[in-house]
């Protein structure tokens, strides 16, 4: 009777620690072995713990198990007692094991010796994941992180691999996936096991409907309209699924009361809201809402300001008594307003560095709310150092040049954006990783600026064959965009070229043998002399073509045309009207010369274009590969001496030697490009050109050189051969877009002196990284030629329409693909000039197309 007595009060001492774990898979009853021993429990003795030992552990630290016991050898225990129950408790707790026992080996007076026995749980060595694809597989192994090996297989496990599969799945729509596991034995590690995981996706759900309660001045249907990432199906949206997406619909909750708010609605909030199963295929979403009381602005007022008045910083703030009231069109105005026409900038761009404000609800009453606007102004602060660190090619000058903030100059926020613009535009770094960090110094009132850029890829190569009458032609072209001239000569600056000044070299050649070569060169310097901001570049080229056959070639008559020319130019960014203006000059020489080459006014002959041309040009575009702000417009007059007015020859009699010797023109030219940000990453490109080229003397006419020809794909800008400007419009053939009623030989081959074309682009970002930019565009253009004023009409033009894609490779340029379908037939043309696809390769990113 004793005896049992005994287990009884045993049992009754390692309860608690049983009742507190639930067992993973068939674990034993963690336990208190005497063996044999005969231990009063009506009268517990004192003892020493004499040794403790620990058996069946092959993995874990035994010292550290045996410290989690709180059985340390040398303390006093009392047996029976709860430190024996307390020690299984403390181990069965960890987790890490399926059996627990505690063994009394013997007892030697008052000296007592512990044998802790466990049975270690198994160790996961590797998911099996059955019942998704391969990628969702991948996906979700990365997200477990599954290369770790070794974790115990416990509750835990199971709970986080479940959450993580449902969470992934719940994002791709699976709304009702269910998890299974199996384990079996790796045969290959001991005491491993490999977890199978059985998933079951379900279908994916969506969102049936979208149901509102407690709504009373908002329509159910505008607060659906808010709900942005979150669609109930309807049979018009045929691009929309109404995919349900728990993240998303979280996020829309918060946008949905922001909405609200902004409305004056500032009490409005979620009392409760949830999902439910609307069918195997659909879920609902009941959405129960307070709107509370519509809000207006009361007393606005100003307090902490000293360097402006208060009426001079309300005007800024255009908030007035009784406007409706929105928390996050105050913030706006203080502080994030796109266009910098915050309280916030005002003192920012005046050195205000530590500048600070705060919005104070200061009384509510009625519906109307006061708002005291504290203000905390700090110290002026002065630029000192500045520096830039991650270049490890361009040399710190040619960035710092280009940096607008200038030490001594007041620190301004503008500016310091302005300069991230700046850096960007020299087409070295990537624009998206550079970080501008001021480092006040408050004991002097000065702020260090510096700049952490990103060195990226800029050279271009241009590696193209193709076919064309008959003839293979072959093109290569070089364009090294951070050139260093002065270590031409310098052998260990060549990695594999000098690099690092930001200069631009351009080598470019073409030929399909001796019918047709061209080999073109252009060098540029941004800063001559590298103090002030004056550019400098110099271009040559030599272009012929022919028929292949020599000046007395039996087999028939040589027809041939030569052009050789050469550019010197000077560019300085000016100040004013505002420094995104700058003003350009460029001389020119050009030399045509042809024997017995039709399509032009004159066939023999040699003709010399010498011109100066000037051109205004202003950017303000937030970067130069996908603008989302900003504008860009050129204005260019560029103009040859008046030779028939000065000449004294008879151009009526004149041989054609002599009437063409010296081209005389003056050309006109505009362009200009806008951009905005819409809704999202929606931005609208709206882009208008215009060019006239016009003669001084009526005897004389138009020039043979010079002109425009539209349509096509506008590659390389100028047509060195031709000695015409190529101006892009899709959906047409190259140089299609010909004047009504000209030949269309002659139209095609030299050109038109007047021309307008008008675009409106949407495009959409679908990649923006250092390495690649990519957008997808729909547009619309229009678009038409003239060969004299009193025929001129900006409203007449041939239309187009399409779509495409553009991508930004370093290496590559600006490549580009379009499907344009065009609404005017060109008559006298082959397919009335239609042409659907358009491919630019390497096209420029801002210029005369």
């Amino acid at each position: 009777m004793k005896r049992i007595y005994q287990l009884i009060l045993l049992l009754l001492i390692g309860l608690p620690s049983i009742a507190q774990i639930r067992p993973q898979s068939n674990p034993a009853t963690p336990t208190l072995k005497v063996n044999g021993l005969d231990l009063d429990y009506f009268n517990p003795k004192e003892y020493t713990i004499a040794d403790v030992t620990l058996t069946g552990a092959k993995f874990l630290d035994k010292d550290v198990i045996i410290t989690l016991s709180k059985l340390i050898k040398g303390e006093r225990i009392v047996l029976p007692g709860e430190a024996t129950a307390n020690a299984i408790k403390i181990l069965w707790e960890q987790g890490l094991f399926d059996d627990v026992q505690l063994d009394i080996v013997k007892i030697e007076g008052d000296s007592v010796y512990f044998d802790i026995e466990v049975v270690e749980r198994p160790r996961l060595s590797t998911f099996d994941i059955q019942g998704v694809s391969k990628s969702q597989k991948t996906d979700i192994l990365e997200k477990l992180n599954a290369k770790s090996t070794k974790t115990i297989i416990n509750d835990n496990l199971y709970n986080t691999t479940t959450s993580t599969i449902k969470k992934y799945l719940l994002e791709k729509g699976y709304f009702f996936t269910a998890v299974t596991y199996k384990t079996k034995v790796d045969p290959n590690q001991e005491n491993h096991v490999i977890l199978e995981v059985n998933v079951e996706k379900g279908r994916k759900v969506k969102v049936h409907e979208i149901n509102f309660t407690g709504n009373k001045d908002f329509s159910s249907a505008k607060l659906r309209k808010f709900l942005k990432k979150t669609k109930q199906q309807a049979f018009y949206k045929i691009f929309g699924s109404g995919k349900f997406n728990k993240e998303k619909y979280e996020e829309d909750k918060k946008t949905l009361i922001a909405k609200m708010q902004d409305k004056g609605y500032r009490d409005a909030v979620i009392l409760k809201d949830s999902v439910y199963q609307y069918s195997d295929k659909a879920v609902g979403i009941k959405i129960d809402l307070f709107e509370g009381p519509k809000y207006y602005f009361g007393n606005l007022t100003f307090a902490g300001n000293a360097k402006y008045a208060g009426k001079d910083l309300l005007r800024i703030l255009g908030l007035e008594k009784g406007e409706v009231f929105s928390e996050e069109k105050l913030e706006k105005k203080l502080r994030g307003s796109p266009n910098s026409d915050d309280v916030s900038s005002l003192y920012l761009n005046d050195g205000y560095l530590t500048f600070n404000v705060d919005p104070v609800q200061t009384k509510i009453y009625g519906d109307t709310v006061d708002v005291e606007i504290r203000i905390y102004e700090g110290p002026q602060y002065t630029n000192n150092r500045i520096t830039v660190k991650g270049n490890t090619i361009t040399n710190d000058r040619v960035v710092l040049r280009d940096v607008r903030t200038k030490p001594g100059d007041k620190f301004s926020k503008d500016q310091l954006i302005r300069t991230v613009r700046e850096i960007g535009q020299m087409g070295n770094f990537d624009e998206s990783k550079t970080v501008p960090t001021p480092k006040p110094n408050p004991a002097d009132g000065t702020v260090d600026i510096e700049y952490a850029v990103e060195e990226k890829p800029s050279d271009q190569i241009e590696l193209s064959g193709g076919f064309g009458g008959g003839n293979i032609i072959g093109t290569l072209g070089l364009t090294f965009n951070n050139f260093s001239l002065k270590n031409l000569f310098n052998g260990s600056a060549y990695k594999p070229l000098p690099k690092g000044d930001g200069q631009k070299l351009s080598l470019r050649g073409q030929t399909n043998g001796k019918y047709y070569q061209s080999y073109s060169f252009s060098f540029s310097e941004p800063w001559l002399g590298g103090k002030k901001p004056v550019s400098f570049g110099v271009s040559a080229f030599t272009s012929l073509q022919s028929n292949g056959l020599k000046e007395n070639d039996a087999r028939g008559q040589q027809q041939r045309i030569r052009l050789n020319g050469v550019t010197v130019s000077l560019g300085r960014k000016l100040n004013f009207p505002d420094n995104y203006f700058q003003l350009s000059h460029a001389l020119s020489f050009q030399q045509y010369v042809l024997n017995n080459y039709s399509g032009y006014k004159f066939s023999t002959g040699t003709s010399y274009n010498i011109s100066l041309a000037q051109e205004l040009s202003r950017d303000s575009r937030d970067s130069p590969i996908f603008p989302t702000g900003g504008s860009y417009f050129k204005f260019t007059i560029q103009a040859t001496p008046p030779y028939s007015l000065i000449n004294k020859l008879n151009y009526a009699t004149a041989s054609d030697k002599e009437f063409y010797k010296f081209t005389e023109y003056h050309k006109w030219k505009f362009e200009s490009q806008w951009f905005h940000r819409l809704a999202g990453k929606f931005v609208v490109k709206a882009q208008a050109q215009f060019g006239f080229l016009g003669s001084y003397n009526k005897a004389v006419g138009d020039p043979a050189f010079e002109r425009f020809k539209l349509g096509g794909d506008g590659m390389q800008g100028f047509d060195f051969l031709q000695g015409s400007e190529l101006i892009a419009m899709r959906g047409y053939s190259n140089s299609a877009v010909i004047p009504n009623g000209s030949n269309v030989r002659i139209a095609q081959q030299s050109g038109s002196p007047i021309f307008t074309k008008y675009m409106l682009e949407l495009r959409y970002p679908v990649i923006a990284s250092q390495s690649a930019t990519a957008f997808l565009v729909a547009f619309a253009e229009g678009g038409n030629t003239w060969n004299n004023f009193s025929e001129y009409n900006p409203f007449n033009v041939r239309r187009s329409a399409g779509f495409g894609a553009k991508i930004f490779l370093p290496i590559f340029g600006l490549l580009g693909i379009d499907y344009a379908i065009p609404f005017d037939k060109i008559p006298g043309i082959e397919n009335g000039g239609k042409q659907n696809f358009t491919f630019s390769i390497a096209q420029q990113l801002g210029g005369f197309n």
